[in-house]
């Protein structure tokens, strides 16, 4: 029995090729909601101190 010749041809990498975009993973829904609680806040902040400033 023969042993097999050692091939020279390695793959090609794979570097070339453009990489798939990465997104992040949605927000939980308390994280979502407490952003949302967030600008509510702020928004109700700025229209009261309008009001007390007019």
């Amino acid at each position: 029995m023969s042993t097999p010749e050692p091939t020279t041809h390695d793959p090609e990498p794979t570097t070339h090729l453009p990489e798939q975009p990465r997104y992040e993973p949605p927000p939980s829904v308390g994280k979502l909601a407490l952003w949302v609680l967030l600008f509510g806040v702020a928004a109700v902040v700025v229209v009261l101190g309008g009001l007390y400033l007019t």
